[in-house]
């Protein structure tokens, strides 16, 4: 297997970092070993040759590829549900007679293969029923990483990763599509706006605040300075009385922004 070299590893670290925010100077055998394989089916002779191949690659279909390689997305139905139970429970009703012109904007940042704005969608369409027709409730889910995002535009999961859903649920926002694959229903796909998104831009280009923005089990792969950065530009872009959700494990310096904490990983702009 092929090594990366210091130089080699110093060189792409600094890049995916200057360029989305993703930290990796503590994951060498990751990158090494995911990118080896790469370079033994390509016939590059080392890791300088493949990142020089990329960085003049002109389409940037290339580095989309390297990004789908390096990142690591596990997530699942209905993760860390007291989120949920919160947004549906407390959020929604408070949003129910308070949001001008019904439209609610819902952000997932780092929506990886869909489940989080998916299970979004299922809790709007239970809450808002019979006057879901009245509102604009969809949710934009955002990610970097193209390959999961194709997933996502699927809609389509294994019986396995739906097995633990409400059973009214299964019953009425999926179809099977075989013994083993099912599919959500439109009403609820088309309910979610997928797109590639770089958080770590200068300036988020979203016209309208959002109400909610979930970004949870993201900036584990940020460091702080990053962290603080991307947080307060979520501060920026929440109307007030907006909520943020992050991951369990991850935290906010109350020192370095405005957000009032909640409760855990879940905080609102005042």
């Amino acid at each position: 297997m092929l090594e990366l070299t210091n130089t080699e590893f110093t060189k792409l670290i600094t890049f995916i970092k200057s360029n989305y925010g993703i930290n990796l100077s503590q994951k060498r055998t990751l990158v090494n070993g995911r990118l080896s394989t790469t370079l033994t089916e390509t016939n590059f002779k080392n890791f300088s040759e493949y990142f020089d191949f990329i960085l003049n690659d002109k389409s940037g279909n290339l580095v989309r590829d390297l990004i789908n390689k390096l990142t690591t997305n596990h997530t699942f139905f209905l993760r860390e549900t007291s989120h949920f139970e919160y947004y549906k429970n407390t959020i929604l009703p408070i949003f129910y007679n308070n949001i001008p012109n019904n439209d609610l904007r819902v952000w997932s940042a780092g929506c990886s293969t869909g489940e989080e704005p998916y299970t979004l969608s299922m809790i709007n369409n239970d809450f808002f029923a019979n006057d879901k027709y009245k509102w604009d409730t969809k949710i934009l889910a955002t990610d970097i990483s193209t390959r999961v995002l194709n997933i996502a535009k699927s809609a389509t999961y294994a019986k396995d990763q739906i097995n633990n859903l409400y059973p009214n649920w299964k019953i009425n926002y999926f179809k099977k599509l075989d013994s083993n694959n099912y599919q959500l229903v439109d009403k609820i796909k088309n309910d979610v706006i997928i797109r590639h998104f770089n958080l770590n831009i200068n300036t988020f280009p979203f016209k309208k605040k959002f109400h909610v923005i979930f970004c949870r089990n993201v900036m584990i792969y940020f460091d702080q300075p990053t962290k603080s950065i991307l947080i307060n530009k979520f501060y920026d872009f929440l109307e007030h009385g907006g909520y943020l959700f992050i991951g369990h494990s991850e935290s906010i310096k109350h020192d370095e922004t405005n957000f009032r904490y909640i409760m855990p990983a879940t905080y609102i702009k005042d």
